[in-house]
């Protein structure tokens, strides 16, 4: 794991984008993770919908903060700036 790169606690459900977002930082850098709900069914081994997909999350947390970190550390940002999984 690099120490460099830390995760919020904290993460929300956009409605717009249909995706749990939580954040990064790397250098002092904020970076958002955009996680869709295909992605989350997928590590999760549910059908997840808006309504459980915060729950999901926690329940992959770990391997969707590894995901990030090695997203990050390979520098696939999208052109905003953020990392999208799934």
């Amino acid at each position: 794991m690099n120490q460099n790169i830390l995760f919020a606690d904290r993460c929300e459900w956009d409605d717009k984008r249909q995706a749990v977002i939580f954040q990064a930082q790397q250098a002092g850098q904020l970076i958002d993770c955009i996680v869709s709900l295909g992605l989350l069914s997928q590590l999760d081994d549910t059908k997840v919908s808006k309504e459980n997909a915060l729950t999901a999350f926690e329940r992959v947390r770990f391997d969707l903060e590894d995901l990030a970190e090695e997203a990050i550390e390979n520098e696939e940002f999208s052109p905003t700036g953020e990392i999208v999984l799934g």
